[in-house]
Formats: C-alpha cells, sequence, structure tokens
C-alpha cells in the first residue's frame, strides 16, 4: 500500500554519501554512476547504438521510447550512428512527451520547450539520410492523435525505453497528482495511460529556475505525456540524469524509498531490467555532505 515519506526516512536516505551508493545494502534498484555529463552521453549513445545493431542483425525492429533530453547524448549517438554506418531505418520511435500551451496547443517551433522542435535539430538531422529513421517511423505527441499512438505502442512490445526523471520523480511527465480534490492511488498510477494535463506548479517553477531565471510566465502550463503504464512496458528501462540539483532528492527515493504515488519514479522497483544511471553531481546530496545541519526533525 502506498504511504507518505517522513521526513525522518528522507533525511536518512539523503544523508548517505555518494560514493556508498553502489554498494549499499538497502538500495531497491540497479543504479550506475557516470563521472560527468560527457561520460553520460556516451554510455547513453553506446548503449542504444548497441540495441539497435543488434536488432539490425537478427531482422528486427527496435521499438524505443525516447525522451527530449538530456542533450548530453545526441551528439555522441548521431556520431557513432554515422561512424558506424548504424542504419535506423527498422527503428520505430515513440517521443514519450511533449508540452502545450494553455490551450493544450502545440507551441511555437523554436521554444525551448517545443521537444519536438530540438529533436528534429539534434536526433534526426545530424544523421546521414540513408541512415536516418523514416519519418513515417517518426511517432510525435500531441493533444488530437492521442488514440492513434495508443494504437500503435499496442502492436508489439516496446524494446527499450530511455528517460530522465522530474523533481518530484516523475518520468515522462507522469508527474505526482497534485490536486486537491483528485488524489491518484498508487494503482491508478500505474496504469496511467496517454493523456492530456495541466502541469504541476512545482514542475513549472523547476523548469523556470532551469531555464527561464526563474521566469515562470515563460514555462508551458500543460503537456501531453505517455503514461507509466506505457514507459514501463517495455523489456528494458533506462533513466539517467546530469542536472544536479534538482534531481538529487528524487534519485535518493528511487534507491531506497517506498512504492509511493508521491515520486512516481518509485514505480521502476518493480520492473524485471531497469538501470538508473546518474553523475556525479546529481547523486551527491547537499545533506550529505553536511551532517553538521539542524534541520529540526
Amino acid at each position: 500500500m502506498a504511504r507518505t515519506i517522513t521526513p525522518q526516512e528522507l533525511y536518512a536516505w539523503c544523508s548517505i554519501p555518494c560514493d556508498q551508493l553502489l554498494a549499499h545494502p538497502q538500495r531497491k534498484i540497479p543504479f550506475r554512476l557516470a563521472h560527468d555529463s560527457a561520460h553520460m552521453g556516451m554510455l547513453m549513445a553506446r548503449e542504444l547504438v548497441d540495441e539497435i545493431k543488434q536488432n539490425n542483425a537478427n531482422h528486427r525492429q527496435t521499438r524505443a521510447i525516447i525522451p527530449c533530453g538530456p542533450a548530453c547524448w545526441y551528439a555522441p549517438f548521431t556520431t557513432l550512428v554515422n561512424k558506424e554506418k548504424v542504419s535506423l531505418k527498422n527503428v520505430v520511435v515513440f517521443h514519450m512527451d511533449e508540452c502545450l500551451d494553455w490551450q493544450g496547443n502545440e507551441l511555437p517551433k523554436k521554444h525551448p520547450y517545443n521537444f519536438r522542435g530540438f529533436m528534429e535539430k539534434y536526433f534526426y538531422d545530424p544523421v546521414h539520410a540513408d541512415l536516418t529513421v523514416p519519418l513515417e517511423n517518426r511517432n510525435w505527441l500531441n493533444a488530437y492523435n492521442i488514440p492513434d499512438v495508443k494504437e500503435k505502442i499496442a502492436v508489439a512490445p516496446i524494446d527499450i525505453t530511455y528517460g530522465g526523471w522530474g523533481q518530484d520523480g516523475h518520468i515522462a511527465y507522469n508527474q505526482a497528482r497534485r490536486h486537491p480534490f483528485s488524489e491518484v492511488s498508487l494503482e491508478a498510477l500505474r496504469n496511467s495511460t496517454i493523456r492530456v494535463q495541466e502541469n504541476n506548479i512545482d514542475t513549472i517553477i523547476a523548469l523556470a529556475q532551469r531555464t527561464f531565471g526563474a521566469a515562470y510566465q515563460f514555462v508551458p502550463p500543460m503537456s501531453v505525456t505517455l503514461g507509466v503504464k506505457e514507459c514501463l512496458s517495455a523489456k528494458k528501462v533506462r533513466l539517467y540524469s546530469d542536472t544536479g540539483k534538482w534531481k538529487q532528492t528524487a534519485l535518493r527515493v528511487a534507491l531506497f524509498g517506498p512504492l509511493t504515488p508521491e515520486y512516481p519514479i518509485t514505480l521502476c522497483q518493480e520492473h524485471a531490467d531497469v538501470v538508473i544511471t546518474a553523475t556525479v553531481k546529481t547523486a551527491t546530496h547537499p545533506i550529505s555532505e553536511n551532517p553538521d545541519w539542524e534541520l529540526g526533525l
């Protein structure tokens, strides 16, 4: 049964030094530490390229759920694809989420939170034309094509889900439900599917601080996302973050906490083949570096 995490529990998990995470006996999920963004980007690129190469050799499609970010892996990925002449013709990509304006419409193409514009520029365009993913295999999300994308995902198993996590441990845009009149149970979150939604205030503030100098007015207020059910339906799930401070606490909850809708990432504990990778900066919590702090617990 889902429960709320106590401050005492959170303090204990956040107090663990970074260098103890890999071998910690209470860790509930496989974890990998990257030195920095460059190291993590190469790990991401190499793993997906190898997955595609193996499926190509077996004359199989590669069906992948792909995020917009972290940005560190696009250049290594496209470089490897071009250098090793890895055909992406048999790759089917399901983009995991997209930001929307207050009416549920797509953002201007050059808006920093227009994920499609970003992915076209950095994930698709640098790949040689004779190797790239066919246009018909690129499945973008918007407010109007949800049934179509859901049907395409259901046709065959997903091989691999790539992603990150948010400040509240959201995977894709599966945020912790904050609505005062509509709580979501752990079971409902586990079975959540593709939907349009309002973005949480804490998500908007986090993105504003990250991108707009805390100008929350420019952060998209809505999003469309694959559900937890789609994201965790893949045979493999690989989550990555090099963002630092705003991911540190959610990482500790993912590694040590209980299953809870308060942090959706904890549902990854139920998956048979999942690995979380974080940079040292993201895995190092300020509480672990300040044991003399008195927080009044």
